[in-house]
């Protein structure tokens, strides 16, 4: 017989990644649900001073006003930077070493918008003013800045499509 106990208490104290999503949770109701002044401000000073704490500690930069849905997961800690405007979906999957964050000029400036069920490998960029649709793998060292259509497999700087299998089996 397993000891959840046991196993709780290695995820509360020696997760990394476990710290970070539990700050942005935490920052990102106060961020949407608090709008009475001073108290907002009073709260946001409180979660951003945490988020500093935890992101010094982890390597893991997590705004409180990204958008992330439920059963977000971070496989390892460390170099995992989050713009502030990024928007990411149920279901997904980050390794270490992975940025998701502004490029492009002009009318094509901007901030990824991410589907569910994606899988982000180690080391990959995520940049641009680019839709990833559902169901899609993203493998290591890449660099994503075009739109991807759902159930792919893409790798390479830059990305291109590799496979239609997408990240069945990877969330």
């Amino acid at each position: 017989m397993k000891k959840y106990g046991s196993n709780f208490i290695v995820i509360l104290f020696f997760t990394q990644a476990f710290w970070a999503i539990f700050q942005y949770r935490i920052a990102h109701f106060f961020n949407e649900k608090i709008k009475i002044q001073p108290f907002r401000h009073i709260f946001m000073l409180f979660m951003y001073s945490w988020q500093k704490i935890i992101e010094i500690l982890t390597g893991i930069s997590i705004p409180a006003s990204v958008k992330i849905g439920h059963s977000f997961y971070i496989g390892h800690f460390g170099g995992i930077i989050i713009n502030s405007d990024a928007v990411i979906g149920n279901d997904c999957n980050i390794s270490q070493g992975v940025t998701i964050g502004v490029s492009g000029l002009g009318d094509k400036r901007g901030v990824p918008i991410i589907g569910n069920n994606v899988y982000i490998g180690a080391n990959s960029v995520v940049a641009g003013k680019i839709v990833i649709e559902d169901n899609v793998l993203i493998g290591a060292c890449s660099l994503v800045n075009t739109d991807v259509k759902s159930n792919c497999t893409i790798l390479g700087v830059p990305a291109y499509i590799v496979s239609d299998r997408g990240s069945k089996g990877y969330i």
